[in-house]
């Protein structure tokens, strides 16, 4: 396999959606406990982004996998989904798929010997909803809770174990501390999820047609868009509430900027819903929500 077809197959592009919570979560721990494990967090990163590659991996030859083989969906299978596209056997999507799941369980596992049983726990959740997204008889992206399960899974714990990895030897996890976190990646938790909503938005008649009943089918388009708007003002909200508490710091609050070109973006995407045109723009709020997250607690921290 080319490195061009192999970086497509495992959707290298949405790695950031991993990355910005590792890097936020690792900024809470510096910010509310003063402490960093370097080596253990490093091979957390590496991990987390194999499993990262390997669930997108899956995701793609189980949607060729399972897709009906008729004259609506020819279109899918053929032109569409990489794997079709690529002419990737399906062989060879399963060992790259379980190849980059194994390595990154070895690691995980290591970690768990290291840290705690909290970690496997937390580990256990994560590679559930990572197989399980796509794969099984009744995958999660194909019903109505495929945005909680990618904006809490990616959005929170990956930030939770961030913060667990850096201050296990320190910190207890206790319903305080957990509540704290989720508000602190509350903003990550919304933005993330709208990526997945975005794409059900622009991909509903689609997903009607392979058979998928996600939220849109349930709730319709008009309500969902609503939804997709409000998502980011929670997100914004669950920033100032973390402020307010003391577990971000103040500088924090700049992420506010990003208001700016957030409504300009959401404006757009509310106006037409087009995969090819206007999804990235949720791609987009995410990136710059996260990122600007990263920079103003940085410097929050700097001149704390």
């Amino acid at each position: 396999m080319k490195p061009k077809v192999f970086l497509e197959f495992v959707e290298i592009k949405s790695l950031i959606a991993s990355v910005l919570p590792f890097v936020l979560g690792t900024l809470y721990a510096v910010y509310n406990y003063h402490q960093v494990h370097l080596g253990y967090l490093i091979l957390f990163f590496i991990a987390s982004s194999l499993f990262h590659m390997a669930t997108n991996a899956n995701d793609n030859y189980q949607d060729f996998l399972h897709a009906p083989r008729n004259a609506d969906n020819q279109e899918f299978l053929e032109a569409t989904n990489v794997v079709g596209v690529n002419q990737i056997s399906i062989r060879q999507a399963r060992a790259i798929t379980f190849g980059l799941g194994g390595l990154s369980l070895i690691l995980g596992l290591w970690l768990v010997t290291r840290t705690g049983l909290p970690l496997l726990w937390m580990g256990l959740y994560s590679y559930a909803v990572g197989y399980f997204y796509a794969g099984g008889p009744k995958p999660i992206s194909s019903g109505p809770f495929g945005e909680f399960f990618s904006g809490f899974t990616m959005g929170f714990m990956i930030f939770w174990i961030a913060v667990f990895i850096n201050t296990y030897d320190k910190v207890a996890i206790t319903g305080t501390s957990t509540l704290e976190v989720l508000i602190a990646s509350g903003i990550a938790i919304f933005a993330i999820s709208n990526i997945m909503l975005a794409n059900n938005i622009c991909d509903m008649d689609e997903d009607i047609a392979l058979g998928r009943h996600t939220i849109l089918y349930y709730l319709g388009k008009p309500v969902m868009l609503q939804v997709f708007a409000w998502s980011y003002i929670v997100g914004y909200v669950c920033l100032m509430v973390a402020v307010w508490m003391g577990v971000l710091p103040k500088l924090s609050l700049l992420t506010l900027l990003s208001v700016v070109p957030v409504l300009k973006n959401t404006q757009l995407f509310l106006k037409k819903q087009v995969k090819t045109e206007t999804f990235i723009l949720a791609i987009k709020n995410a990136t710059i929500i996260c990122l600007s997250f990263v920079v103003f607690m940085g410097l929050g921290l700097i001149f704390n």
